[in-house]
């Protein structure tokens, strides 16, 4: 099903996107990665408009379309007690802007069957304090999500996919941690890449604007005082 596409990932040389581009290159597609840390195929800020025109110049030159976006790059800069506006507007060029630009700038490009893939976060809808920039960014995806798909209905579906606590350093968790989790375990990257792959196949060629939470359901369990291993002490913070 993806041999020979294209698809592209921005933030792909670690954590989530790592393991997405591992996915598409396992089932034969050619991977178009760009991320401000070291990678084979395009160094640079996707916060920055000319890089941003340099990666999809070089995508359209070799492979002339492009099958999937996955819009994965994102970061934080804290919020309110600390966060500057420059700082506030960097977050949000990166987790915003540059998935609009880009879905604008390969909008005659993409594929029969192409789709977009944006990673939002359950954040989105809840959060801890002192995190404005990266919660105003992810809401801000999942709402640019259902705009895109409505704009580009019947060329590209656009999906998004909100995932809660993810590892990517391969810890081992036990206790509070796990069973704060309906499923019993936090979650890992393969979990995120696994339904960004349906998203992209045709088994899911009646799904567009919508967003799909990925988090062992733990945005559904109602945690109290002292349930699941949790307190909450007099800094409103939990506590295992």
């Amino acid at each position: 099903m993806f041999k020979n596409k294209v698809a592209v990932v921005t933030g792909g040389a670690s954590g989530i996107g790592k393991v997405i581009c591992e996915e598409f290159k396992k089932a034969g597609a050619h991977v178009c990665m760009i991320d401000k840390l070291s990678n084979d195929y395009f160094v640079g800020d996707i916060a920055d408009e000319e890089t941003l025109s340099a990666f999809t110049a070089k995508v359209i030159d070799e492979y002339g379309r492009v099958d999937y976006l996955i819009n994965n790059a994102c970061l934080s800069r804290g919020g309110i007690e600390d966060c500057s506006y420059e700082e506030f507007n960097y977050v949000l060029r990166i987790g915003v802007t540059a998935p609009f630009m880009l879905a604008k700038l390969f909008m005659n490009y993409f594929g029969e069957g192409a789709a977009i893939v944006n990673i939002s976060s359950s954040r989105d809808r809840m959060s801890q304090p002192n995190t404005e920039s990266y919660t105003a960014a992810k809401g801000g995806i999942s709402a640019l999500t259902h705009a895109l798909a409505v704009s580009l209905s019947e060329k590209v579906r656009v999906n998004s996919i909100s995932p809660g606590w993810i590892d990517t350093q391969g810890t081992e968790f036990e206790g509070a941690d796990n069973v704060q989790h309906p499923v019993g375990r936090v979650g890992n990257p393969l979990d995120i890449a696994n339904m960004v792959m349906f998203l992209c196949s045709d088994k899911a060629s009646f799904i567009t604007g919508e967003n799909i939470t990925i988090d062992g359901g733990m945005t559904k369990l109602m945690i109290y005082h002292n349930d699941y291993g949790w307190t909450y002490d007099n800094n409103k913070s939990p506590k295992p």
